[in-house]
Order: C-alpha cells, then sequence, then structure tokens
C-alpha cells in the first residue's frame, strides 16, 4: 500500500536515491575515526610528564620482593587453621540443624546435648584463635 491516494505515473522521473553510505575509512583500533585521534587530543589533562617522568611521583611500585611469600610456614600454617575452622563451623551448623529439628519434635533433653556440642565447638574454634597471638 502507498502513502499517496493516487498511483503513480510510471513514466515520471524517479526521486535520485542517495548514495549508500560509505564506511569509515579504518583506523587502527576502532571504526569510528574521532575515537582514532591521538591520545592528547581525546585526553587534553594527560600531559607527556604525567607518570614516570613527573617529578611528583616518587615511589613506581611496591618494591622488590612484592606478590612473593616471604612466610611460607606461616601461610600453611594460616591455611591449617582456617581449614580447621571451617570444618567446625560446617559441623557447627549440621548439628544446629538437628537441635532445631529434635526441639520442634519434643525430644528436649536431645536438643539439650546438641546445643552443649554447639558450645564445645565455639570454644574449640576459640582456642584455635587464641592459640598464636602474634598471627592477628
Amino acid at each position: 500500500m502507498t502513502d499517496s491516494p493516487f498511483p503513480q505515473d510510471p513514466h515520471a522521473p524517479r526521486p535520485a536515491e542517495p548514495p549508500p553510505a560509505q564506511p569509515p575509512s579504518y583506523h587502527p583500533g576502532s571504526a569510528e575515526p574521532r575515537l582514532n585521534r591521538p591520545v592528547h587530543e581525546r585526553y587534553p589533562q594527560i600531559r607527556p610528564t604525567s607518570g614516570y617522568a613527573d617529578p611528583r611521583v616518587r615511589h613506581t611500585g611496591p618494591g622488590p620482593g612484592a606478590g612473593t611469600e616471604q612466610e611460607p610456614e606461616r601461610s600453611s600454617k594460616l591455611s591449617a587453621r582456617l581449614a580447621l575452622a571451617l570444618t567446625v563451623l560446617i559441623g557447627q551448623l549440621w548439628a544446629l540443624t538437628i537441635v532445631v529439628d529434635e526441639w520442634m519434635s519434643g525430644n528436649t533433653g536431645t536438643a539439650w546435648w546438641g546445643a552443649g556440642f554447639l558450645v564445645l565447638s565455639f570454644l574449640v574454634v576459640l582456642g584455635l584463635w587464641a592459640l598464636d597471638p602474634k598471627d592477628r
């Protein structure tokens, strides 16, 4: 269906079609030329001395030995302590579900024994924490 109520004259000249859009010329990094301007045009606030040549920069990095393990024995000790604490935590969560289930069933004697287990396991974790105060 056409917009006009009358049919077009087949002998009338047709309007010129616009040429197909040309893609922007290729620049490394982006298809849009405006993004491929030099850095100093895109970011005028960055000066040539911003960085390694800037006299305000005194320390360029974390220093020698950064990222390497300085005390592997301490790291392994802390990892083992963390594994024990997580194991106790999982046991506490399991025991808590059992205690709540027993309490709701009316078995209060079993629930009190479970509550005692929870307190004891908390004391174990507290003992692990107090084992070596210099590691905190």
